[in-house]
C-alpha cells in the first residue's frame, strides 16, 4: 500500500514539473511570437517615397540616396531593364551583395557608409532596380541606428523612364566590363556595347602561368608581363617588341581585348601599353578573376595558345601621349597647368619607405602631388571597393581634387615601376579625362640619378 502511495506521489510531482516547464515554454514561445510581431510592425513602419516626392527633395542637404545595385549598374550597365545608364544624380553606392556575400560586421557597414557621407543624422533613401531588396536594406540600416530611412520602391527602372529626372554615369563605363558581359561573349551572345567580330581575353600576371593553370576564364590566354616590360627599370619594352608581342598573341589594332588577373594592377599595366600601341578597344574585367568566380561562372584548366596575326595593322605607337619618359616628366613639373601624380602609399610619398626591397632610395619626385594608393606597393585600397571592384568614381575624383588633380590639367601618373600608376590612369580614362599619361620610369628611374631633385615629408606642412 505504501509503495502504491509513493508511486502515485512521484507521478503527481512529475506531472507538476512538466506543467511548469510547458507553461514556461509556452510563455517563451508567446514572447518570441510577440517579438516577431513587433519586428514585423517595425518593418512596416519604413516609409515609401514616391518618384514625385523624391524629385522635389533631391537637393536637400540632409537627404542622401543609397544605390544598392551592383557596381556595374551604378557605373552605367543596364542589366534590369533600365532605360538610361547609371544612377540617380548624387547617389552613393553600397551594393546589397556586400552585406549578403561578404558577411560584413556592423562596424564595417557603418564605417563604409560614413566614408560615403551616410550618417545617422541624415534621411537615407534606399533604392535598387525595382524595389526587390530595399526593405531588407532599410531594416539593416535601422538596426544600425539610421532612424530616418525611406525606400524608393519604384527604383531606377521607373526613374530612368523620365528623361527630365537627373541621372549620371561613368563616362566610359563600357570599358570596365562585368562577368556576365564576358560570359555572354564567350557563349556567342553579342553583349551590350560590343560591335566587333574578333576578341581576345588575356589573364595577365608576372611570370609563369601558375594560377592560370589552376583555372581561368574559358578561352583566356595567359600574358606574362615580362613580355611587355623589362629590367633593369621595368619600363615598357621597345615599340618593335610591343608590336611583335601583339602580333604573336593574335591582336590587331581593331581587336577587342579583355584583360583581367588575380589583381587588377597587372591587367591595367597591360592595358596602358596596349592603348599606347594603338589597340582601339581595351577593356578590364572589374574585380578581376575573383569577380568571375564569385559570379558562379565556369572555369577551365586547358592551356590556350594564341593565334598569331601577320600584322598589327598600324604603326606603333599610335598613342605615344599615353606613356611618357623622364624628360617629358621633367617638363610637366615646369608646367603650371600640369601635375606629376604619385600613386604610391603615403609612407612612400613622404619618404618613410622606398616601398620595395630592390629600390633603396626613399623620398618622392620633387613637386609631385599625392594621388592616393594603398597600404603598400601591392595594394590599392584607395581605388577599390571591398570586393576589389573599382571604387565609386566620384570618391576617386574627390580624393584627387583635394590635391589639385583635376581634368582640366595635364596629368601624368607614376608609382614605383608602373603598375599602380596604370590602374589610376585607366580609371581616369574611364572618367573621360583626356590629357592623361603614365610616367613609365616612375620613382625607380628617377631615384637612380642623384641629380634629380627629391623631397620628403608632408608638403602641406612646409
Amino acid at each position: 500500500m505504501f509503495k502504491r502511495k509513493s508511486l502515485l506521489l512521484v507521478l503527481v510531482m512529475i506531472l507538476l514539473v512538466n506543467l511548469i516547464i510547458f507553461s514556461g515554454c509556452t510563455q517563451k514561445s508567446q514572447q518570441e511570437a510577440k517579438n516577431v510581431t513587433l519586428d514585423d510592425e517595425k518593418k512596416s513602419e519604413v516609409k515609401v517615397i514616391t518618384t514625385e516626392e523624391l524629385k522635389k527633395r533631391l537637393n536637400e542637404d540632409n537627404l542622401i540616396l543609397v544605390d544598392i545595385r551592383s557596381s556595374a549598374q551604378y557605373n552605367g550597365w543596364k542589366l534590369e531593364g533600365e532605360k538610361r545608364s547609371g544612377h540617380i544624380k548624387g547617389a552613393v553606392d553600397f551594393p546589397y551583395s556586400w552585406i549578403k556575400d561578404k558577411k560584413l560586421k556592423d562596424e564595417d557597414i557603418k564605417r563604409i557608409l560614413k566614408s560615403k557621407g551616410v550618417t545617422t543624422e541624415k534621411t537615407v533613401v534606399v533604392y535598387d532596380a525595382r524595389g526587390k531588396n530595399v526593405q531588407d536594406m532599410a531594416n539593416i540600416l535601422r538596426s544600425l541606428g539610421y532612424e530616418n530611412v525611406l525606400i524608393y520602391n519604384s527604383g531606377i527602372v521607373e526613374w530612368s523612364k523620365d528623361e527630365s529626372l537627373p541621372m549620371e554615369s561613368l563616362k566610359n563605363y563600357e570599358k570596365l566590363v562585368h562577368p556576365k558581359w564576358i560570359n555572354d561573349l564567350i557563349n556567342g551572345k553579342k553583349p551590350d556595347t560590343y560591335n566587333n567580330d574578333k576578341y581576345v581575353i588575356f589573364e595577365v600576371s608576372w611570370g609563369p602561368p601558375k594560377d592560370y593553370k589552376k583555372g581561368h576564364i574559358p578561352g583566356a590566354i595567359h600574358l606574362d608581363t615580362n613580355l611587355i616590360e623589362e629590367e633593369p627599370l621595368w619600363n615598357r619594352v621597345s615599340d618593335e617588341k610591343i608590336k611583335k608581342v601583339l602580333e604573336d598573341y593574335g591582336v590587331t589594332y581593331d581587336t577587342t581585348v579583355i584583360l583581367y588577373g588575380a589583381d587588377t594592377m597587372a591587367a591595367a599595366r597591360a592595358a596602358s601599353i596596349m592603348m599606347y600601341a594603338g589597340v582601339e578597344d581595351v577593356r578590364l574585367l572589374d574585380g578581376g578573376f575573383n569577380a568571375w568566380v564569385n559570379a558562379g561562372y565556369q572555369v577551365e584548366k586547358e592551356v590556350r595558345m594564341p593565334q598569331p596575326v601577320d600584322d598589327f595593322g598600324i604603326e606603333v605607337p599610335a598613342h605615344p601621349e599615353y606613356i611618357i619618359d623622364i624628360e617629358e616628366a621633367k617638363q610637366i613639373l615646369k608646367d603650371e597647368n600640369a601635375l606629376l601624380v604619385s600613386i604610391r602609399s603615403w609612407d612612400e610619398y613622404i619618404g618613410k619607405t622606398s616601398g620595395y626591397s630592390y629600390i633603396k632610395p626613399k623620398g618622392r619626385i620633387a613637386g609631385a602631388v599625392w594621388g592616393h594608393a594603398g597600404s603598400d606597393p601591392y595594394h590599392m585600397q584607395d581605388y577599390r571597393n571591398i570586393d576589389n571592384t573599382m571604387r565609386n568614381y566620384h570618391e576617386i575624383a574627390k580624393n584627387w581634387e583635394e590635391w589639385g588633380i583635376t581634368p582640366d590639367k595635364k596629368i601624368a601618373f607614376f608609382c614605383g615601376t608602373g603598375w599602380r600608376a596604370s590602374e589610376a590612369f585607366f580609371y581616369a580614362y574611364l572618367m573621360g579625362w583626356e590629357n592623361i599619361s603614365v610616367y613609365d620610369g616612375g620613382w625607380y628611374e628617377w631615384s637612380m640619378d642623384e641629380s634629380n631633385p627629391v623631397e620628403f615629408g608632408d608638403p602641406r606642412q612646409n
